[in-house]
C-alpha cells in the first residue's frame, strides 16, 4: 500500500514538473519521425519491407512527388503518401527539398499575398505537386512551373498545420 502511494506520489510530481515528452520522436537518423521528403528521382521503387530482399510492391514515376517519413530502419524509410499508402524505400531515393500537393477536388486560388483577397495569380488542380519557398501559419508560398504565389495551408498537402517554414 505504502509502495503504490509513493509510485503515485512520484509520477505526480514529474508530471507536475512541467516535464513531457518531445512532440515528434527522432528516428535512427537522429531527425524527427514523422516529416516530410520528396522523392528524388522520376522511378522509386517501394517495397514490402526495409530490405532488398523484400518484394516490390509498385513502382512511383513522379519526382518530387512529397512524402511522410513514418517509419526508420537502418538505411530504410517507411514511407507514407498523399493518398495513405505506405511501403518501404533506400533513404538514397528521398531528397529533404520539400514540396506540396494540392489537396481537394476543386481548383484552388494562388494569390500574390497571402491575404484572401489579395490579387490571384493563378487557379491550380489538385492533385499538382509544387515546390515549397515558405510557409506561414495558415498560408504558404508555393512555386509551380516558375509562377510563385500563396495559397492558405488547408489546401495543401506536404506541410503540417502548425508547421513554419522560413
Amino acid at each position: 500500500m505504502r509502495t503504490r502511494f509513493f509510485a503515485h506520489f512520484i509520477i505526480a510530481i514529474i508530471l507536475l514538473s512541467g516535464h513531457s515528452l518531445p512532440a515528434q520522436a527522432a528516428g535512427g537518423s537522429g531527425l524527427p519521425i514523422p516529416r516530410f521528403v520528396t522523392l528524388r528521382t522520376d522511378e522509386t521503387n517501394v517495397r514490402t519491407g526495409p530490405g532488398t530482399r523484400y518484394p516490390i510492391q509498385w513502382v512511383y514515376h513522379r519526382i518530387g512527388m512529397p512524402v511522410e517519413i513514418i517509419e526508420e530502419y537502418d538505411l530504410w524509410r517507411k514511407i507514407r503518401d498523399v493518398e495513405g499508402t505506405s511501403g518501404w524505400v533506400h533513404k538514397t531515393m528521398l531528397d529533404g527539398k520539400r514540396s506540396v500537393i494540392v489537396k481537394g477536388k476543386q481548383p484552388h486560388i494562388i494569390r500574390r499575398d497571402p491575404e484572401p483577397d489579395a490579387k490571384p495569380i493563378l487557379k491550380v488542380e489538385p492533385m499538382v505537386a509544387a515546390r515549397v519557398m515558405e510557409c506561414q501559419p495558415d498560408w504558404c508560398r508555393i512555386q509551380i512551373e516558375g509562377r510563385k504565389g500563396w495559397i492558405e495551408k488547408k489546401f495543401l498537402w506536404g506541410v503540417y498545420p502548425d508547421e513554419v517554414i522560413e
